[in-house]
Order: structure tokens, then sequence, then C-alpha cells
């Protein structure tokens, strides 16, 4: 069960990115991967074979088909609503193409089912592409509602970066049995099955271009959001989807009612990203992200990690942590293992902005192969056949034309560190000022503008997360001072509006991708948040 840590877990905030690379530990403990037990894949590296990769490669499946492939693992959904039109696709060997053009977007591009024989009740799902201002600028979108009961509340997930939206397949259920929730998942611009219009930046100074590289993602997510007419909405986003989530909610303030960090990347600082020009920071654990067997992580409890971070009130484990109950232990003198640093190859890339997704489409016959390299071990700890339809559908993505995935270099240094860390503007989520347009400003410059009242703002890590957890921890604090100063000098009226709060919570036996490695937890958490948020939303009225 998930647990807000106690107050004994000083090991556990101090950890930095680093944990012994799942493969390494399956090795030494003679613990053979998923895929190797199926036969599936082959060793190596690259463990799927050449014939294979070639029929993968040759028969060029569409990403439609691939993404209809995974969300027919959903519960009780065997024939998942799937739209057709995709970004922009490679061409097929019968010579037909999947592409978006504003001709195509000017149609009503949707898809909708019902689950069957459903015990949760009845429920509608929804598959379209949603057209956003300018050319070839379109998002998809997954949803999910009950049928015949009204909803008040919306729920909008991201995926992180590079992914799509079929990643959430383990959630859409489980998230969609909460009463008066309608969930949303989105593909982010530029990514998934989204459209994929060129990526450009324009600004000249380093500040700029960041900004700019947020802008494209959080601009179109607002657009979207005023598209289908949602006032106010709880925002989960995973990774990268976690980094722009924050964005969002400092640049269109207002608009969120919770926001949900799972695993998020950029919240740490480290010197290197934010003062060189092109950074070349010497290590980073980024590469466990392409390493790490999920298989072994999902199966394995982190030692590094104390019995008082796992454990917790069973009443109540959402509580974040009581300063109260500090026990005198401290922390660990040992030093944590050094972190793996990344090729200089793969360093030289990065700074040059190409992306591994490059490396894939230039690959031709061999981009099946180079995928199996990252999802032989991300889904080792999965079915076979899920596990292969995941395959499918990274690689369906990956050689999509290249267009959002080209903003990771402005954003990130090498070894996913932010350019601009999140630890140093988290505080401001929930503090901002609101102007009759919505636009953030420093100053109060008319009656009508307002200040937010803070925002619960909930930070989920894996037991073996090599996405940095101390950085939570920092980020948590940050947020709780920025309540208290705001409290100082509220009025009345903002003291019972207040509504800011923090935690950080550890899902058991999960890695980075903590909403399908230990999905079943992940989905009773987040049932309380929504029911929690629910509530507080309702007594807000």
């Amino acid at each position: 069960m998930a647990t807000a840590a106690s107050g004994g877990d000083d090991d556990y905030r101090s950890r930095s990115q680093q944990s012994p690379l799942a493969s390494q530990r399956a090795k030494q403990g003679n613990h053979p991967t998923e895929a190797n037990r199926t036969g599936r894949f082959s060793g190596g590296y690259f463990p799927l074979g050449y014939k294979e990769g070639f029929s993968q490669w040759w028969a060029n499946v569409p990403a439609a088909v691939a993404e209809h492939n995974v969300l027919s693992y959903i519960p009780y959904l065997r024939k998942p609503p799937t739209h057709t039109q995709t970004g922009t696709s490679t061409k097929s060997t019968d010579g037909s193409t999947v592409t978006v053009s504003d001709h195509d977007l000017k149609r009503s591009v949707s898809a909708t089912s019902q689950s069957e024989n459903d015990p949760h009740g009845s429920r509608q799902w929804n598959s379209t592409l949603v057209k956003l201002s300018g050319t070839n600028r379109a998002l998809n979108e997954f949803s999910v509602e009950r049928v015949g009961e009204e909803h008040d509340q919306n729920l909008v997930m991201l995926h992180g970066y590079g992914a799509g939206l079929g990643f959430f397949y383990r959630n859409f259920e489980g998230l969609s049995r909460a009463p008066g929730w309608k969930i949303y998942a989105l593909d982010m611009l530029g990514m998934g099955r989204s459209s994929r219009p060129p990526f450009k930046i324009h600004a000249k100074d380093r500040e700029g271009k960041i900004t700019e590289a947020e802008n494209w993602f959080i601009d179109a997510l607002e657009e979207w959001r005023i598209a289908r007419k949602i006032d106010r909405f709880t925002l989960l986003g995973h990774s990268l989807g976690g980094y722009m989530a924050v964005a969002y909610a400092l640049k269109y303030p207002g608009r969120l009612n919770k926001l949900i960090l799972a695993s998020p990347v950029g919240i740490p600082e480290d010197p290197y990203a934010v003062n060189a020009d092109m950074p070349e920071p010497g290590d980073s654990t980024l590469a466990n992200e392409f390493s790490q067997d999920q298989g072994q992580t999902v199966n394995d409890s982190n030692p590094d990690i104390p019995d008082s971070a796992k454990t917790g009130d069973n009443n109540n484990f959402l509580n974040a942590r009581s300063k109260a109950s500090s026990t005198s232990s401290k922390a660990s003198d040992k030093s944590p293992p050094p972190r793996k640093p990344l090729p200089k190859w793969l360093t030289y890339l990065w700074d040059a902005n190409i992306s591994p997704f490059s490396l894939v489409r230039w690959a031709g016959p061999l981009g099946p192969r180079f995928v199996s390299g990252w999802t032989s071990r991300r889904f080792s700890h999965l079915p076979p056949e899920e596990a292969q339809a995941l395959h499918a559908y990274s690689y369906t993505l990956f050689k999509q034309r290249g267009s959002g995935e080209y903003a990771l270099a402005y954003i990130l240094a090498p070894g996913a560190f932010a350019r601009s860390p999140l630890i140093r503007r988290i505080q401001g989520v929930g503090r901002q000022i609101i102007t009759p347009s919505g636009a953030t400003t420093s100053t109060v410059e008319s009656a009508a503008a307002r200040r937010e009242t803070g925002i619960p703002v909930v930070m989920m890590y894996g037991e073996n997360d090599w996405m940095d957890i101390a950085g939570g921890y920092a980020a948590e604090q940050k947020l709780k001072e920025a309540k208290e100063k705001a409290l100082e000098n509220a009025t009345a009226e903002e003291r019972k509006k207040e509504a800011g709060d923090a935690r950080v919570l550890v899902i058991k036996k999960a890695g980075h991708h903590v909403y399908l490695d230990g999905w079943e937890e992940f989905n009773e958490v987040m049932l309380k948040e929504l029911a929690e948020t629910r509530s507080m939303e309702k007594n807000r009225q």
C-alpha cells in the first residue's frame, strides 16, 4: 500500500538519482526475465531477432491499429473505440498513408463504444482527434465516463516523453469506477497519435528557448481545455508530463483543483544543467530507463529504503508525514554508490538534438530490433501478449515523423536534469495572481484580479524509481513554506478558501513507470485522491 513516508525516512529523503540496475541484479540472482522465460526475445541488449524485426518493419502496422490492440486489454472493453487519424505516419507497403490535414480535421473524427458485461456499471468510451488552432495541430484524446450518471469532475492524464496514452491501459478501467468523474487521456502535441507539426524555436536567449519549448505543449493543453469547455480539472502527469503539468499550473492559474505528479522529471537542480550553455553532466541514471529490467523491479524491495518509508497508518495512508512523529533515527553514513554515467556518444547526440527516435527511423528494418532493447526490459513483468502489444505500439509511435520530441534538448540537459529546475518555481503552484483574462501578472492591476489560495499537490514515486525522490521531498517542503507565508497575511476569506497541501507517496515494488509497474496500488491511491478532490470541490461551491 502506498504511504506518505514517516519522519524516520532520512535515508529515503537523501537518496539521489541512483539505483542498482535491475538487469544486473537479475544476473546476480540468476533470475531470468519474462522475455527470456517465454522465448519471445532472444538474449543480448537488442533481443528481438533480425528475422522477426524485419517482419515487423515490413508489416508497418498503423499506429491506430497498435493503439487499438493495447487498449483491447482494458477489462470489459473488448472492442475499444479507435479513430483512424494519426499525426503523420510513414508510407505503408500497400501504398496507403495515414496523415492529418486541415481537410481531415474539419471532419468529426471520433469513435465510441460501451463496455460489455461490466459489473461496475455501463461505461462509455470515446476516441477523438481534437482540432486546435493553426495548421496541423490536433490532440489525440481517449476518454471514459459512466453512463446514466452526471459527471462534475474531470481528470486529465499526460504521458511521458515519446510515449502515448495507451501506456495507461491498466488505469482507465479502475479510475473510471469513481462516481462523478470523466477520465481523459491525451497524447501531447507532437507525440503519440497527436498531430506532428514542425517543432521550431524562435527565441535567441536561453530562458526564452526554455519557455518556448514548454509553451509548445502547455498552450496546446489549454486550447484543448477551452475546446472541451472544462472550467477546472485535476491534472495527472507522468515524467515529462509531470514537468509540463507544473508548467501549466504556473502559466494558467485557476484551472486546476489538484495536481498529481507521477515520478516527475526536472525537479532537482544540477549545476551543469542550470549554468552551462550546452551542459554535459558527468553522471546520471537516465540510462536506467533503458537498461532496468522491470521483471526484477516489480518483484524486488529496494534495500536502500528503510521500512519506515514503506509502512504507515492503514486507516489513513494518504496523510502527509507528521513532523511530530519523527524519530531520532539518522541517515546512514554510507555514501550512495556512484551514478552510472551516460555514454559520451549519447551526450553528443543529445546536445546535437538528435533524438533516440531519429535512430529508430534511420535504422529501417533494424528499427524494431533497436526498440526491443527498451521494450524487452521495460515490459518484462507483463504477460507476453501484453508485452508484445506494447512493443508494437512503442515502435509505431517511435517511427512517426519527429516533432515534439525535439523539445527535450531545450528542457532537459543530458542526464534528465532540467535546464530550468522545477524546485526553483514549484512553490508558485496555486499562488499565482489571476486577472480577468486568466493571465498571470506579478502585481494586482485591477480590483477584479485575485490570487489563488493553493491547490493540493501529490507526488508519487516508485520504490525502485531512478527518478530523484529527494527532489520530491524538497518540493513538498517548498510548497508547505509557501502556504505558511500566504497564511501570514491572509484575510479571513482567504484562510477559509485555503486549499494548499503537498505530500509525497511511495508505490511499492514499482519503478519509474509507477502507473504500470504498481498499477493496482496506483489505482487505489488515485481513487482515494479523486474522492477527496470531489468532496473538496463540493465544499468549495
